[in-house]
């Protein structure tokens, strides 16, 4: 029980009105620890050991709008982004991730920052300062050629010139090569694109297209994507494309770009998208987003497709199976985002499996002959495949044989452990229970302990969390 007492403010007060001497105004302390600054800066790094300088802290992002006018001729982009944010605490100073061209002004709140770059960090320091709970908006205007990113395992991302204007894929840390973000899968905000490119050319992006208008010579698209969204996942890809907008059969809108030149090619799995999304919606639960569809590209020196959210790009003209894996993507991987890289298995391994379900469906081998397939548990204990730990592969493994081929592998050794009707119930209720949002590898071992009843350790770590070829699970 605590005392009552009187402050030292009321009996200065009391004593000034006995005397006749006016009271001399409270002095009123700062929030926070005694002897502890009030402000401090956001952390420089979301914490996650595959990249240790993606992500920051300090606020979190509500939404991007980012405009821009760019010109495959000169690779030339002059942009403003504009970034909706909130503070999680009281900051005189915080980070951005940005890799991109020379900024020639940064405002907060309106008003002039200073900032500072060092690597992918742009540091910012606001005037006035940002007091927790506070939004704030921060609006960077930049011009010159985004890079191309390379990763750990040499694959290349970010800004990518194509010969009539740009592929762009962000994962897993090519987004702040042409926007500033806080570049972490557990910062999602919603976005709005404004592209600006010469007359003739096509710049899509994610969610849907509200406008197009052509001035000068030149065409503006806008494109609004109302649900949170990755960093990684945001594209603006651009070039000749031949547009096609139909639905699924339960009405989801869907809107399809092909380079002319892949038409032929990538036709069998482009006609059959609503086919796909209404297959995969029937196995894993309700879509997600309010629009699909997909981007089909010529960017040989990419060499790999990616999830963007609600339109899926391809670097070359897709196969069916690659289409299925990529829209699987959207309940896992997009709506459903993994809280730290290292746990990259949930998305892939939802993924392939779903390819495998697919192939099954359509009148082709059994996921089971899959699963038993030489690619698969089919081969040799003395492999290489069996050296990397599932849920750890590292970032220069992560989007290697392991994640997706063992990780689809792992869904269906746990379907057979705990049975159809379990197993189907538990992916549909971890798309709904974690719908655009993180979650890790625990996260998912509990949910599907609860859902089964059983313990699942030494399943799970056989199959996760070690070497070797399981032979007993």
């Amino acid at each position: 029980m605590k005392s009552r007492r009187v402050s030292g403010t009321l009996l200065a007060t009391a004593v000034c009105a006995l005397v006749g001497v006016p009271a001399a105004q409270p002095v009123l302390a700062a929030p926070g620890a005694p002897g502890q600054p009030r402000y401090s800066a956001g952390a420089a790094s979301a914490g996650d050991p595959y990249f240790p300088d993606q992500g920051n802290g300090g606020y979190d992002v509500k939404h991007y709008d980012i405009a821009f006018a760019y010109d495959p001729a000169t690779k030339n982009m002059d942009a403003t982004t504009t970034i909706t944010a909130a503070a999680t605490q009281d900051m005189d100073r915080f980070d951005l991730d940005f890799r991109g061209p020379d900024i020639s002004s940064l405002t907060v709140n309106g008003h002039k920052a200073s900032f500072e770059r060092d690597g992918q960090e742009l540091i910012v320091s606001p005037r006035p300062k940002l007091k927790t709970g506070q939004e704030f908006t921060v609006v960077v205007k930049y011009a010159g050629t985004p890079p191309v990113v390379t990763d750990p395992d040499g694959s290349i991302e970010g800004w990518v010139p194509t010969d009539d204007g740009a592929f762009v894929p962000g994962e897993p840390q090519g987004s702040p090569a042409w926007y500033p973000c806080d570049d972490h899968p557990t910062d999602k905000a919603t976005f709005t694109f404004h592209a600006t490119v010469p007359e003739g050319l096509t710049a899509v992006g994610n969610g849907r297209l509200l406008s197009q208008k052509t001035e000068g010579g030149r065409t503006t698209f806008v494109w609004d994507s109302t649900e949170p969204m990755a960093t990684y996942l945001a594209t603006v890809t651009i070039g000749n494309f031949t547009v096609a907008q139909t639905a699924t059969p339960s009405g989801i809108p869907v809107y399809t770009a092909v380079d002319p030149r892949l038409a032929t090619q990538s036709a069998a799995a482009v006609t059959r998208i609503p086919e796909i999304v209404d297959y995969l919606s029937s196995v894993f639960g309700p879509y997600p987003f309010s629009s699909a569809g997909a981007i089909v590209d010529r960017a040989p020196d990419v060499g790999y497709a990616l999830e963007s959210q609600t339109k899926p790009i391809f670097s070359s003209a897709p196969g069916v199976g690659t289409m299925v894996h990529e829209l699987a993507h959207q309940w896992y991987g997009d709506s459903v985002s993994v809280g730290r890289w290292s746990d990259i298995w949930l998305n892939e391994g939802f993924a392939t499996y779903a390819s495998w379900l697919w192939t099954e469906h359509t009148g082709g081998a059994t996921a089971q002959q899959t699963f038993d397939s030489t690619s698969n548990y089919g081969r040799a204990a003395t492999s290489s495949f069996w050296q990397t730990v599932t849920a750890d592969p590292g970032p220069e493994d992560m989007f290697g044989n392991v994640p997706y081929n063992r990780g689809a592998m792992t869904l269906h050794a746990l379907r057979g452990k705990i049975g159809d009707t379990a197993f189907f119930q538990l992916v549909k209720e971890w798309a709904a229970a974690n719908r655009h949002g993180n979650a890790r590898t625990a996260d998912f071992i509990r949910a599907a302990e609860k859902v089964s009843g059983a313990d699942l350790t030494a399943f799970f770590d056989v199959w996760l969390f070690q070497k070797g070829k399981p032979t007993t699970w």
